[in-house]
């Protein structure tokens, strides 16, 4: 008899708008065959905005700066029960999927996941 299939690790990505850093960690990790990501935002007018049903999804939550946990320590403090919330401290000064962005999350992201392959150049 088979065993079920492992479920792959949920990852969520936060930041204010989900317009360039969560949004681009995202797209680092579509395709993955390790995990499932989501991102989402803080802000009211976030693309995608951070639901109690997002956090309560995710396995793993990276936020890009201490604000946005402080945030959502504070919105959603049942939905965090038992959750790591890990801040990478990036601050809001890129371009979406521009490649100092890049840089940055690989390097702060990669004692905590298993990276993609860069693109080729």
């Amino acid at each position: 008899m088979s065993s079920a299939p492992r479920s792959r690790p949920k990852v969520l990505f936060i930041c204010a708008h989900n317009l360039s850093r969560s949004l681009t960690a995202e797209r680092m990790f579509a395709g993955s065959s390790l995990y499932d990501v989501k991102s989402r935002g803080v802000a009211r007018e976030a693309r995608i905005r951070l639901s109690a049903r997002d956090l309560g999804w995710a396995d793993q939550i990276f936020v890009m700066e201490k604000d946005h946990k402080d945030r959502i320590t504070q919105e959603f403090p049942d939905a965090l029960q038992g959750k790591k919330v890990v801040c990478l401290f990036i601050d809001d000064l890129y371009q979406p999927m521009s490649p100092d962005l890049v840089a940055v999350l690989r390097e702060r992201l990669e004692p905590y996941l298993t990276l993609p392959e860069p693109p080729a150049a």
